[in-house]
Order: structure tokens, then C-alpha cells, then sequence
């Protein structure tokens, strides 16, 4: 499946587990190490492992996919999925401020993710 709609299957997944401020950012040019990376916030530990489960839980039904590696899901403060050519971010909001990976790989297309639509928040 091509990385364009994984990422969106993964920004809906979140969604469906009321994610806050969910970013996708497109580094394929910029980097090699993904063509995508979305970031998002749950506010507690329970719904930071409750996103992070369903992302999985889409992923692996919708396009036969699991995830390479896992961290962070049992801590619940940040929870990485990577997918390969998709990683997978889900802070709590105190370490999404303190890691500011959107300013780290702000070289890459930003996009915001509402109404179940991307829209890019800096020209492709």
C-alpha cells in the first residue's frame, strides 16, 4: 500500500481516539529514514497506549502491516510505532512540548490533519 494512504489510515485511527493536534510530516526529500512522520498528543497515558492500539490494531487489518518496532507503549508518555516508511508519534503534551519534533524536521512539508482531510500547513 502506498505511504500516502497509510498515512491517513493512521491520522483516522488516531482520530478515532479524539488524538489532539495531529501532524503529519512529509521528510521522504528531506530524509531517508521515512516518507512520513505523524505526530500526535493524547492527554493521559491510558489513551496514548488506547491510540497507539488502535493505529496498530488499523494498520495490521486495512493493509496486513505491522509494525517494525515498538517503544514506549507500557510508560505511555511517548509511544513510537515504526512502520518503515511510517513512524508513528504519540506524546503526552508536556514531552511533545519538550521534544518539539515538529521544529526538528520543520525542513519537511507539515501538513495538519481535520475533518479527516490533510491540509498542507507549508507549500509542497
Amino acid at each position: 500500500m502506498d505511504s500516502n494512504l497509510l498515512i491517513e489510515l493512521a491520522a483516522n485511527a488516531c482520530d478515532d481516539r479524539k488524538a489532539g493536534d495531529i501532524k503529519l510530516l512529509k521528510v521522504d526529500e528531506v530524509s531517508s529514514i521515512a516518507d512520513w512522520i505523524l505526530i500526535t498528543e493524547g492527554l493521559s497515558d491510558v489513551q496514548v497506549r488506547a491510540i497507539v492500539n488502535n493505529v496498530e490494531k488499523i494498520l495490521r487489518e486495512e493493509a496486513d502491516l505491522l509494525p517494525l518496532r515498538k517503544e514506549g507503549i507500557n510508560e505511555g508518555k511517548w509511544a513510537l510505532l515504526d512502520y518503515g516508511d511510517l513512524i508513528i508519534n504519540v506524546f503526552q503534551p508536556a514531552q511533545r512540548k519538550f521534544y518539539d519534533l515538529e521544529s526538528f524536521w520543520s525542513n519537511g512539508i507539515i501538513h495538519s490533519f481535520v475533518n479527516n482531510k490533510l491540509i498542507a500547513l507549508k507549500d509542497e
